[in-house]
């Protein structure tokens, strides 16, 4: 594993996950959401995301966390070794958000994009989740599928999975 992608819907892990894989295998970590977002939760405009995106692909190693737009999304899975797609049910997303949007009142999100405060974010943040689950997780998941043959495809359904893959690779 030296170029991973870590894709799923929100809360669910996957940013905590990330740092300790990027610690433990020394890769260096992207988290998307600090190349999509400007400060104030300004959007970048995407030849700015995708010229930032094409420069960490052209690394040797690296770690990328989150979405992005789909052609972006293909891109990185193609150049990728290994994907990762955290896939909790919808409750556990829902509630692993929530316990974070409420964390963020006291400390601040590590891995968000600069000046952007999480709080405020909440009801779009449910939202989403919402529709990732039901809109855009059935064409991420064909995606996903599409290359099982060429690279290692890591599909991680519940909680307990999850700490069992960090148990593995991040210790």
């Amino acid at each position: 594993m030296k170029r991973i992608s870590v894709i799923g819907n929100a809360g669910g892990g996957k940013s905590t996950m990330c740092r300790k894989l990027s610690k433990a295998l020394n890769i260096p970590l992207f988290p998307i959401d600090k190349i999509q977002w400007k400060p104030g939760w300004t959007p970048a405009s995407y030849d700015e995301i995708k010229t930032q995106h094409d420069h960490i692909l052209a690394q040797e190693q690296w770690i990328i966390d989150g979405w992005g737009n789909w052609e972006i999304i293909e891109t990185r899975f193609a150049a990728s070794d290994t994907i990762i797609f955290v896939d909790h049910p919808l409750l556990v997303h829902y509630w692993w958000a929530l316990k974070r949007q409420f964390a963020c009142i006291f400390v601040p999100r590590v891995d968000g994009p600069e000046n952007c405060p999480m709080l405020p974010m909440t009801l779009p943040l449910l939202k989403m989740i919402w529709n990732i689950h039901y809109h855009s997780r059935p064409r991420l998941l064909e995606l996903v599928n599409s290359f099982r043959a060429d690279k290692q495809v890591i599909h991680i359904t519940s909680p307990k999975e999850l700490r069992m893959f960090t148990a593995k690779y991040c210790l």
